[in-house]
Protein backbone atom coordinates (compact mmCIF):
# COMPACT_ATOMS: atom_id res chain seq x y z
CA UNK A 1 0.00 0.00 0.00
CA UNK A 2 1.55 3.68 -0.86
CA UNK A 3 0.16 4.60 2.19
CA UNK A 4 3.01 2.52 4.09
CA UNK A 5 6.18 3.90 1.67
CA UNK A 6 5.39 7.36 2.57
CA UNK A 7 4.52 9.51 6.25
CA UNK A 8 1.36 10.54 4.72
CA UNK A 9 -2.01 10.04 5.65
CA UNK A 10 -3.76 12.93 3.60
CA UNK A 11 -2.58 14.31 -0.18
CA UNK A 12 -4.59 17.43 -0.87
CA UNK A 13 -4.25 18.21 -4.69
CA UNK A 14 -4.74 21.75 -5.71
CA UNK A 15 -4.95 22.62 -9.59
CA UNK A 16 -3.01 26.02 -10.06
CA UNK A 17 -3.66 28.69 -12.50
CA UNK A 18 -2.99 32.20 -12.75
CA UNK A 19 -3.53 32.58 -8.94
CA UNK A 20 0.51 34.13 -8.24
CA UNK A 21 -0.99 37.14 -6.24
CA UNK A 22 -3.05 34.49 -3.57
CA UNK A 23 -1.73 30.90 -3.90
CA UNK A 24 1.09 31.07 -1.42
CA UNK A 25 -1.65 32.69 1.31
CA UNK A 26 -3.86 29.36 0.19
CA UNK A 27 -0.48 27.23 1.04
CA UNK A 28 -0.06 28.46 4.53
CA UNK A 29 -3.53 28.11 5.49
CA UNK A 30 -3.90 24.66 4.75
CA UNK A 31 -0.81 24.00 6.45
CA UNK A 32 -1.84 25.79 9.29
CA UNK A 33 -5.22 23.91 9.72
CA UNK A 34 -4.06 20.60 8.88
CA UNK A 35 -1.12 21.38 11.70
CA UNK A 36 -4.16 22.35 14.10
CA UNK A 37 -5.99 19.27 14.02
CA UNK A 38 -2.88 17.03 13.86
CA UNK A 39 -3.25 15.61 10.13
CA UNK A 40 -0.59 14.51 8.43
CA UNK A 41 -0.32 15.81 5.03
CA UNK A 42 0.98 16.41 1.73
CA UNK A 43 -0.09 19.03 -0.73
CA UNK A 44 0.21 18.81 -4.48
CA UNK A 45 0.19 22.09 -6.47
CA UNK A 46 -0.10 21.42 -9.87
CA UNK A 47 0.88 24.57 -12.35
CA UNK A 48 -2.06 24.19 -15.30
CA UNK A 49 -0.17 26.49 -18.12
CA UNK A 50 -0.52 30.25 -15.72
CA UNK A 51 0.73 32.98 -17.97
CA UNK A 52 1.26 35.04 -14.70
CA UNK A 53 4.37 33.87 -12.98
CA UNK A 54 2.41 31.40 -10.58
CA UNK A 55 4.46 28.48 -11.60
CA UNK A 56 7.90 30.34 -9.77
CA UNK A 57 5.57 31.08 -6.63
CA UNK A 58 4.45 27.37 -5.79
CA UNK A 59 7.93 26.00 -7.42
CA UNK A 60 9.63 28.44 -4.65
CA UNK A 61 7.10 27.17 -1.85
CA UNK A 62 8.13 23.54 -2.68
CA UNK A 63 11.61 24.21 -2.01
CA UNK A 64 10.86 26.24 1.35
CA UNK A 65 7.95 24.26 2.72
CA UNK A 66 8.17 20.69 3.66
CA UNK A 67 5.50 17.95 2.62
CA UNK A 68 4.74 20.37 -0.36
CA UNK A 69 5.31 19.46 -4.12
CA UNK A 70 4.81 21.14 -7.35
CA UNK A 71 4.27 20.07 -10.57
CA UNK A 72 4.43 21.69 -14.23
CA UNK A 73 2.19 21.31 -17.03
CA UNK A 74 3.61 21.95 -20.17
CA UNK A 75 0.53 23.83 -21.24
CA UNK A 76 -3.06 24.88 -19.91
CA UNK A 77 -4.77 21.10 -20.16
CA UNK A 78 -7.86 22.35 -17.90
CA UNK A 79 -8.69 21.39 -14.38
CA UNK A 80 -9.69 17.87 -14.80
CA UNK A 81 -6.52 17.15 -16.69
CA UNK A 82 -4.57 18.88 -13.66
CA UNK A 83 -6.20 16.86 -11.00
CA UNK A 84 -5.83 13.85 -12.75
CA UNK A 85 -2.01 14.55 -12.96
CA UNK A 86 -2.07 15.50 -8.99
CA UNK A 87 -3.99 11.93 -8.20
CA UNK A 88 -1.06 10.41 -10.14
CA UNK A 89 1.19 12.18 -7.92
CA UNK A 90 -0.50 11.57 -4.57
CA UNK A 91 0.27 8.85 -1.80
CA UNK A 92 -1.92 9.47 0.77
CA UNK A 93 -4.30 7.05 1.87
CA UNK A 94 -6.97 9.56 0.97
CA UNK A 95 -6.96 12.56 -1.35
CA UNK A 96 -8.91 15.84 -0.98
CA UNK A 97 -9.27 18.06 -3.92
CA UNK A 98 -9.95 21.89 -3.57
CA UNK A 99 -9.31 25.12 -5.21
CA UNK A 100 -6.64 27.68 -5.11
CA UNK A 101 -8.53 30.73 -3.92
CA UNK A 102 -9.77 30.06 -1.20
CA UNK A 103 -13.51 29.43 -1.81
CA UNK A 104 -12.99 25.98 -0.36
CA UNK A 105 -11.96 27.21 3.54
CA UNK A 106 -8.85 25.41 4.73
CA UNK A 107 -10.51 25.55 8.01
CA UNK A 108 -13.20 22.88 6.58
CA UNK A 109 -10.72 20.01 5.49
CA UNK A 110 -11.40 18.55 8.90
CA UNK A 111 -14.67 17.94 8.45
CA UNK A 112 -14.55 16.32 5.33
CA UNK A 113 -11.91 14.30 7.27
CA UNK A 114 -14.16 13.17 10.04
CA UNK A 115 -16.83 12.59 7.56
CA UNK A 116 -14.94 9.96 5.77
CA UNK A 117 -13.01 8.19 8.86
CA UNK A 118 -15.76 8.00 10.58
CA UNK A 119 -18.59 5.95 7.99
CA UNK A 120 -18.12 3.45 5.39
CA UNK A 121 -17.88 6.28 2.82
CA UNK A 122 -15.14 5.83 0.04
CA UNK A 123 -15.77 9.44 -1.69
CA UNK A 124 -17.63 12.64 0.68
CA UNK A 125 -18.37 15.40 -1.53
CA UNK A 126 -18.30 18.74 0.55
CA UNK A 127 -22.10 20.57 0.26
CA UNK A 128 -21.92 24.32 0.47
CA UNK A 129 -24.32 25.53 2.86
CA UNK A 130 -24.41 28.47 0.51
CA UNK A 131 -22.50 29.17 -3.24
CA UNK A 132 -20.70 31.87 -3.24
CA UNK A 133 -20.39 32.13 -7.36
CA UNK A 134 -22.07 33.98 -10.16
CA UNK A 135 -25.68 33.44 -11.69
CA UNK A 136 -24.39 31.66 -15.13
CA UNK A 137 -22.24 29.34 -12.70
CA UNK A 138 -25.20 28.54 -10.81
CA UNK A 139 -27.13 27.17 -13.75
CA UNK A 140 -24.45 25.30 -15.32
CA UNK A 141 -23.93 23.53 -12.23
CA UNK A 142 -27.69 22.92 -12.27
CA UNK A 143 -27.52 21.34 -15.97
CA UNK A 144 -23.84 19.64 -15.42
CA UNK A 145 -25.89 18.07 -12.22
CA UNK A 146 -28.90 16.73 -14.45
CA UNK A 147 -26.33 15.13 -17.04
CA UNK A 148 -24.32 13.54 -14.11
CA UNK A 149 -27.81 11.88 -12.71
CA UNK A 150 -28.24 10.82 -16.79
CA UNK A 151 -25.03 9.80 -17.23
CA UNK A 152 -22.82 8.40 -14.38
CA UNK A 153 -26.25 7.55 -11.97
CA UNK A 154 -25.68 10.47 -9.87
CA UNK A 155 -27.83 9.48 -6.25
CA UNK A 156 -30.31 12.35 -6.03
CA UNK A 157 -29.22 12.89 -2.87
CA UNK A 158 -25.85 13.53 -3.52
CA UNK A 159 -24.48 17.47 -4.11
CA UNK A 160 -21.33 17.38 -6.06
CA UNK A 161 -18.32 19.62 -5.84
CA UNK A 162 -15.14 20.11 -6.24
CA UNK A 163 -14.36 20.01 -2.74
CA UNK A 164 -14.14 16.57 -2.05
CA UNK A 165 -12.04 13.75 -0.20
CA UNK A 166 -11.91 10.04 -1.91
CA UNK A 167 -10.19 7.10 -0.59
CA UNK A 168 -6.48 5.41 -2.07
CA UNK A 169 -9.05 2.24 -3.70
CA UNK A 170 -11.37 5.06 -5.85
CA UNK A 171 -8.58 6.70 -7.15
CA UNK A 172 -6.94 3.60 -8.49
CA UNK A 173 -9.85 2.49 -9.80
CA UNK A 174 -10.01 5.92 -11.62
CA UNK A 175 -6.43 5.92 -12.55
CA UNK A 176 -7.02 2.65 -14.16
CA UNK A 177 -9.44 4.70 -16.47
CA UNK A 178 -7.27 5.37 -20.21
CA UNK A 179 -8.75 8.37 -21.49
CA UNK A 180 -7.39 11.54 -23.28
CA UNK A 181 -10.51 14.19 -21.76
CA UNK A 182 -11.19 13.07 -18.09
CA UNK A 183 -14.34 14.55 -16.23
CA UNK A 184 -13.37 13.75 -12.82
CA UNK A 185 -16.69 13.84 -11.20
CA UNK A 186 -18.12 10.97 -13.43
CA UNK A 187 -15.21 9.03 -13.24
CA UNK A 188 -15.19 9.25 -9.45
CA UNK A 189 -19.10 8.74 -9.18
CA UNK A 190 -18.59 5.52 -11.66
CA UNK A 191 -16.11 3.90 -9.16
CA UNK A 192 -16.84 4.88 -6.02
CA UNK A 193 -19.38 2.35 -4.03
CA UNK A 194 -20.54 4.53 -1.13
CA UNK A 195 -20.68 8.53 -1.48
CA UNK A 196 -22.02 10.79 0.89
CA UNK A 197 -21.93 14.35 1.51
CA UNK A 198 -21.20 16.85 4.40
CA UNK A 199 -21.94 20.43 4.64
CA UNK A 200 -18.65 22.95 4.71
CA UNK A 201 -18.76 26.68 4.16
CA UNK A 202 -17.83 28.15 0.77
CA UNK A 203 -16.17 31.74 0.54
CA UNK A 204 -16.21 34.88 -1.72
CA UNK A 205 -13.20 34.32 -4.15
CA UNK A 206 -10.26 36.63 -2.59
CA UNK A 207 -9.64 38.80 -5.34
CA UNK A 208 -9.99 38.63 -9.46
CA UNK A 209 -12.84 36.12 -11.35
CA UNK A 210 -12.89 33.23 -11.73
CA UNK A 211 -11.42 31.18 -14.60
CA UNK A 212 -14.56 28.77 -14.86
CA UNK A 213 -16.02 31.09 -17.33
CA UNK A 214 -19.42 30.21 -19.59
CA UNK A 215 -17.11 29.07 -22.44
CA UNK A 216 -15.52 26.82 -20.20
CA UNK A 217 -18.83 25.41 -18.85
CA UNK A 218 -19.98 24.89 -22.57
CA UNK A 219 -17.25 23.42 -23.24
CA UNK A 220 -17.58 20.79 -20.65
CA UNK A 221 -20.99 20.04 -21.16
CA UNK A 222 -20.03 19.29 -24.83
CA UNK A 223 -17.42 16.82 -23.33
CA UNK A 224 -19.63 14.97 -21.17
CA UNK A 225 -22.25 14.96 -24.21
CA UNK A 226 -19.61 13.64 -26.58
CA UNK A 227 -17.13 11.59 -24.66
CA UNK A 228 -19.35 10.31 -22.06
CA UNK A 229 -23.04 9.38 -23.39
CA UNK A 230 -24.46 8.23 -27.08
CA UNK A 231 -26.98 10.97 -26.31
CA UNK A 232 -26.05 13.55 -29.74
CA UNK A 233 -26.00 10.28 -31.67
CA UNK A 234 -29.24 8.83 -30.46
CA UNK A 235 -30.75 12.14 -31.18
CA UNK A 236 -29.65 12.66 -35.04
CA UNK A 237 -30.88 8.59 -34.93
CA UNK A 238 -34.27 9.52 -33.93
CA UNK A 239 -34.07 12.61 -36.25
CA UNK A 240 -33.22 10.12 -39.04
CA UNK A 241 -35.55 7.51 -38.20
CA UNK A 242 -38.37 10.84 -37.97
CA UNK A 243 -37.11 12.03 -41.48
CA UNK A 244 -37.16 8.56 -43.22
CA UNK A 245 -40.78 8.00 -42.11
CA UNK A 246 -42.14 11.33 -43.42
CA UNK A 247 -40.18 11.04 -46.48
CA UNK A 248 -42.13 7.11 -47.18
CA UNK A 249 -45.30 9.24 -45.96
CA UNK A 250 -44.47 11.75 -48.50
CA UNK A 251 -43.25 9.66 -51.39
CA UNK A 252 -46.68 7.68 -50.98
CA UNK A 253 -48.51 10.93 -51.43
CA UNK A 254 -46.62 11.79 -54.26
CA UNK A 255 -46.65 7.95 -55.62
CA UNK A 256 -50.42 8.27 -55.94
CA UNK A 257 -50.41 11.69 -56.89
CA UNK A 258 -48.92 10.37 -60.16
CA UNK A 259 -51.08 7.44 -60.25
CA UNK A 260 -54.08 9.54 -60.76
CA UNK A 261 -52.14 11.83 -63.14
CA UNK A 262 -51.99 14.95 -60.93
CA UNK A 263 -47.98 14.85 -61.77
CA UNK A 264 -47.28 15.51 -65.53
CA UNK A 265 -43.43 15.80 -65.11
CA UNK A 266 -42.06 12.05 -65.85
CA UNK A 267 -40.14 11.24 -63.65
CA UNK A 268 -40.34 13.51 -60.96
CA UNK A 269 -42.55 11.38 -58.15
CA UNK A 270 -40.21 8.77 -58.41
CA UNK A 271 -37.48 11.25 -58.22
CA UNK A 272 -38.45 12.60 -54.96
CA UNK A 273 -39.76 9.41 -53.59
CA UNK A 274 -35.91 8.19 -53.73
CA UNK A 275 -34.62 10.84 -52.29
CA UNK A 276 -36.29 11.82 -49.83
CA UNK A 277 -35.98 8.17 -48.40
CA UNK A 278 -32.61 7.45 -49.12
CA UNK A 279 -31.38 10.96 -47.70
CA UNK A 280 -33.59 10.09 -44.76
CA UNK A 281 -32.21 7.07 -44.11
CA UNK A 282 -28.97 7.62 -44.85
CA UNK A 283 -28.72 10.07 -41.84
CA UNK A 284 -30.22 7.20 -39.31
CA UNK A 285 -27.80 4.96 -40.52
CA UNK A 286 -24.61 7.81 -39.95
CA UNK A 287 -25.96 8.29 -36.23
CA UNK A 288 -26.37 4.46 -35.57
CA UNK A 289 -22.67 3.49 -37.50
CA UNK A 290 -21.37 6.75 -35.04
CA UNK A 291 -23.02 5.71 -31.86
CA UNK A 292 -20.60 2.19 -32.90
CA UNK A 293 -17.28 4.19 -33.62
CA UNK A 294 -18.09 6.28 -30.41
CA UNK A 295 -17.96 3.46 -28.25
CA UNK A 296 -14.65 1.39 -30.16
CA UNK A 297 -13.11 4.99 -29.93
CA UNK A 298 -14.09 5.26 -26.16
CA UNK A 299 -12.70 1.18 -25.46
CA UNK A 300 -9.22 2.09 -27.37
CA UNK A 301 -8.88 5.62 -25.96
CA UNK A 302 -5.34 5.97 -24.40
CA UNK A 303 -3.87 9.26 -25.03
CA UNK A 304 -2.23 11.00 -22.23
CA UNK A 305 -5.00 13.50 -20.65
CA UNK A 306 -1.52 16.03 -19.83
CA UNK A 307 2.36 16.19 -19.45
CA UNK A 308 4.69 17.45 -17.23
CA UNK A 309 7.66 19.75 -17.50
CA UNK A 310 9.10 19.81 -14.34
CA UNK A 311 8.36 18.46 -10.67
CA UNK A 312 9.84 20.06 -7.82
CA UNK A 313 9.47 19.15 -4.16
Amino acid sequence: MKEMLHSFRYSIVIPVYNSASFVTKTVHQIIEETEKAHLVAEIILVNDGSSDGSWDVIKGLARELPNVKSINLIKNFGQHSAILCGFEHASGLYVITMDDDLQNPPSEIVKLTNAIEKSEFDLVFGKFTEKKHANYRKLGSKVIGYLNRKIFNKPDHIVLSNFRIIHRDVIDRLLSHKTAYPYIPGLLLLYATNIGNVEVEHHERIEGKSNYTFKRIVSLVSRLLINYSSYPLRLLSMIGLIISGASFLLGVVYLLLGLFGYVNVPGWTTMVVLTSFLGGFIIAMLGIIGEYLSRILDQLSSERSYYVREIVE
